[in-house]
Parts: C-alpha cells; sequence; structure tokens
C-alpha cells in the first residue's frame, strides 16, 4: 500500500459516513415521485451541485489535469459550449418539461410522437448511460492501482456495493443531497492541491507562467482554426459543446431527472444556469492543476505511471501530498465517483420502470404504490451490478472515451426532440426513421471517418432532423 494507514482511515471512514448518510433517506418514501423526484422538495442550489457532481466523473477529475500536462489550456473552449447550452435550454426544452407530471425525459416524446418514439428513446439512454457509467467506474481503478499498488476489481466492487446501498435506500433524495456533500468535498480537495502545487513550485506563479509559456504556449486558450478533425478548436468548442451540452443537460435522463426534481420551473432554470457558472470555474482549475504539475515535473521527479496521463495526479496525490490531505484528496476522487454511480442508477431504474414498464406513477392505492417502489429497488439493483461489470472493462483514455460514447447517440436523442419541438408536422415515423439512420451514419462516422467527437452532436441531430423533417413530409398521414 502506497499510502499512510491515518489517509486509508480518513477514506473509510468517508465511505462509510456517505453510505449511512445517504440511506437515511429512505424514511418518508411513499411513492415514485418520491422516489425517483425527491418529492420535488430539494432546493434551487442543491441542485446546481448535484447537477454538476453528476457532469463531473472521476475521470474529469483524473484527465483533465493530464489534457492540459500534454497540452494546453484548449479544453476550456468547449466549456465556453457547456455555459451558452444552458442558456438555450432554459428558453427551449426546460419549459417543455414543466408543462405536465414528468418523471423522464422520454415522456415528452411519449406526448409529442407516441410511445414507440419514447420506449427507442429510452432504450439508447439506457444503453448509452451505462457504457459511460461504465468508463467512469473504470477510472477509479486508475487511482486506486496508484495509491494500492493493486488492481482495480476490488475497489470497483466497494464503489458499487456502497453506492447501490445508498441509492436504493434513499433514491433521489439520497442522490442530491450526497451529492452536495461529495461536490464541496472534490472542489475543496482540488484547491487544496492547487496551492501546494502553488507553494512546491519555486518562484510561485511568476515561475509558472515564464516555464508554461516557454513549453509552447501552456496557457494558451483559443485556438480560431477551422478544423473539423481538431477536438478543441475555438468553433468546435463553441459550436460542438454547445450541441453536446444541450444532449446531456436536455435530453438525457440523468440530467433531466434532477431539472425535474425541482419545485418549480424558475428553480429548474436557476440551478442550470448556476451549475454553468461553477463548471466554468472548476474546469479552469483542474486545468491549472495539470500546467502546474507540467512546471512541477521541471523542478522535481514527477512519475507517469506507464506514460498514461491519467495517472499523472493520482500519483501525485499519494507521493507528493502530506499525510491527511492524501486521504482527504483520495475520498474526493471516491466521493466524485460514487456519486456519479448513484445518479446514473437513480435515473437507469426511473426510465425502465416508466418508460419501459407498466407503472403507476399517480393515485391514492397505497399497495400499488408500495410495488412500484419494490420493483424500482430491484431495478437499482439490476443496473448496479451491470455498472460493476462494465467497469471491469478496460477503455483506454477514460475522458475521451466516456465523452466519444455519449456523443455518439446524443445526436439522435437531441435531434429527435428538437424535431418534435420545431417542425409541427413532423410524426412518429419519421421521428423512429430519423433517430435510427442516425444512429447508424454516427457509428460509420466514429469508425470510418476523421471526424472530431466534439462535432458528433450537431451532424447527429441535423441526421435525425433533416431526415425526420423528409419522412414526415412523404407520409403525412402517419399518425403522430
Amino acid at each position: 500500500m502506497n499510502i499512510s494507514y491515518l489517509d486509508f482511515a480518513i477514506l473509510i471512514l468517508y465511505l462509510v459516513g456517505i453510505t449511512a448518510f445517504g440511506a437515511r433517506f429512505r424514511k418518508g418514501q411513499q411513492n415514485l415521485r418520491d422516489y425517483f423526484l425527491g418529492g420535488r422538495t430539494a432546493p434551487w442550489w442543491a441542485l446546481s451541485c448535484s447537477i454538476v457532481a453528476t457532469e463531473t466523473s472521476t475521470l474529469t477529475i483524473i484527465s483533465t489535469p493530464g489534457i492540459a500536462y500534454g497540452g494546453n489550456l484548449g479544453f476550456l473552449q468547449l466549456v465556453l459550449g457547456y455555459v451558452v447550452a444552458r442558456v438555450i435550454l432554459c428558453i427551449t426544452l426546460v419549459p417543455q418539461y414543466f408543462k405536465g407530471e414528468f418523471y423522464t425525459a422520454y415522456q415528452l416524446l411519449e406526448k409529442r410522437f407516441g410511445s414507440r418514439m419514447k420506449k427507442a428513446a429510452a432504450v439508447v439512454f439506457l444503453c448509452t448511460r451505462a457504457l459511460a457509467e461504465g468508463v467512469r467506474i473504470a477510472a477509479i481503478g486508475k487511482v486506486v492501482s496508484v495509491a494500492f499498488g493493486t488492481g482495480n476489481r476490488t475497489s470497483i466492487a466497494i464503489i458499487t456495493v456502497l453506492t447501490m446501498f445508498y441509492t436504493f435506500e434513499g433514491g433521489m433524495r439520497a442522490v442530491i443531497w450526497t451529492d452536495v456533500i461529495q461536490f464541496v468535498l472534490y472542489i475543496l480537495g482540488s484547491l487544496a492541491a492547487f496551492f501546494l502545487l502553488l507553494h512546491k513550485i519555486p518562484g510561485g506563479w511568476p515561475e509558472i507562467t515564464q516555464v508554461a509559456a516557454a513549453a509552447g504556449g501552456k496557457l494558451r486558450i483559443f485556438d480560431f482554426a477551422f478544423s473539423l478533425t481538431k477536438s478543441y478548436t475555438f468553433w468546435s468548442g463553441l459550436i460542438g459543446g454547445t450541441f453536446l451540452t444541450m444532449a446531456s443537460h436536455g435530453v438525457d435522463q440523468t440530467m433531466v431527472q434532477r431539472l425535474l426534481s425541482a419545485r418549480n420551473e424558475r428553480d429548474a432554470k436557476k440551478a442550470l444556469v448556476v451549475s454553468g457558472v461553477i463548471v466554468f470555474f472548476q474546469f479552469t482549475l483542474f486545468l491549472l492543476i495539470g500546467v502546474m504539475l507540467y512546471v512541477y515535473g521541471m523542478h522535481e521527479t514527477l512519475v507517469v505511471p506507464g506514460g498514461d496521463p491519467d495517472r499523472i495526479y493520482p500519483w501525485f496525490i499519494v507521493h507528493r501530498m502530506p499525510v491527511v490531505a492524501v486521504g482527504l484528496l483520495l475520498a474526493s476522487i471516491f466521493a466524485i465517483a460514487m456519486s456519479n454511480a448513484s445518479g446514473s442508477l437513480n435515473s437507469l431504474a426511473s426510465s425502465s420502470i416508466i418508460d419501459l414498464g407498466r407503472r403507476r406513477t399517480t393515485g391514492t392505492d397505497a399497495a400499488a404504490d408500495a410495488r412500484s417502489l419494490s420493483r424500482s429497488r430491484v431495478t437499482t439493483l439490476f443496473w448496479g451490478v451491470v455498472l460493476g461489470a462494465l467497469g471491469l472493462v478496460n477503455w483506454g483514455p477514460v475522458l475521451v472515451a466516456g465523452l466519444t460514447i455519449a456523443a455518439i447517440t446524443y445526436g439522435a436523442m437531441l435531434g429527435v426532440f428538437l424535431l418534435g419541438m420545431w417542425n409541427k408536422r413532423a410524426n412518429e415515423t419519421g421521428a423512429l426513421t430519423g433517430f435510427v439512420v442516425a444512429l447508424i451514419s454516427m457509428i460509420v462516422v466514429r469508425y470510418n471517418t476523421p471526424l472530431a467527437f466534439t462535432w458528433y452532436v450537431l451532424v447527429g441531430s441535423v441526421i435525425t432532423f433533416a431526415i425526420g423533417s423528409l419522412v414526415s413530409a412523404l407520409n403525412p398521414k402517419a399518425a403522430s
């Protein structure tokens, strides 16, 4: 074991404490509204923290510094799109979700097109979220291998089981409030790493800026070259990042479920916009840590285990941070892994029960509500096993893998929502056809073209909208 017993004790104490805290929210659950939407009682600021914690995964924390270590701050161009998309969503999709008693994003598609479209979108979401979350869980194995010098199977099993337990017990309330704690923990941990690096580098910030500039502009943010093959340019970031976030936060049930848990439309919009400000700050922090690690490596020994940039930051934490700080930082990384997994488990279960199963969402029949709750908890356990198994797969560089998986399907998902809103003549046959054609097209694009993943969602959305509109026009009598 590469860490001290005190740091190990801190980590174990955190894991036990957060699990017990989450499980206590079981009390008072009576129906699916309580289990999947937390009874719509969470304040907007808690939802904002939960949104940020959900989109910030372990792979984000360990991979983002690695990106800046080997490159520059260009990733922030993509984050600009993250912020713009939130404003657009507040104007377009968010109001739609509060025009009915919705539990999932895909019930909106059912209202507009029909049950076949809802089920198709739900199936694609379930596959996408399961694979993407498998990548996120796999990322924790890289941290464990550096911290403990062991394999990742045991750590993945522990994280999965503990998260399954409090999500199974506490439902959406547990997810939201544990997210708040985990958000605070990983932000404080990252700030501690930032200031420690600043202290350890001789000359402080002036030295960092000087060395970074001499290394080919590592503090450079903008690249205005228009390229369809470079992932991080101003145009791919602003345009591609906007479409990517419109999909991830507007049609992915994991995020939409948090918006639906708000007390009202105004709170949902406030939570979404504020989360964008926080996300920009935290990505700036993660990237600066990567630049500082590069400069630190000019003065002190900095090991890159296996040549894998994803392991640079974990190695620094374990081997260069003081005792206690190591335990807290490792706890923060485990925290975000549990946050992601819990949110995914609850959203996977909600879509499975609401979109694909026969269910009651309202009513006064206490026995029926109890049966629905029981099925929901069993479904949560099922998806926990699936995510744990997928976490054992070797996915390669985890940040790019996670974003690419989502980007392949997100275009079709976003496109069909936009089709429903912006083409009043579109029908279910057209929507389904455009949806399927876009999914097949994006798989072909992924494996047969050099197109950067940042453009995938835009391309997929255009294909879905165009084909859906064309088929609807050619088959106007189809039911919609």
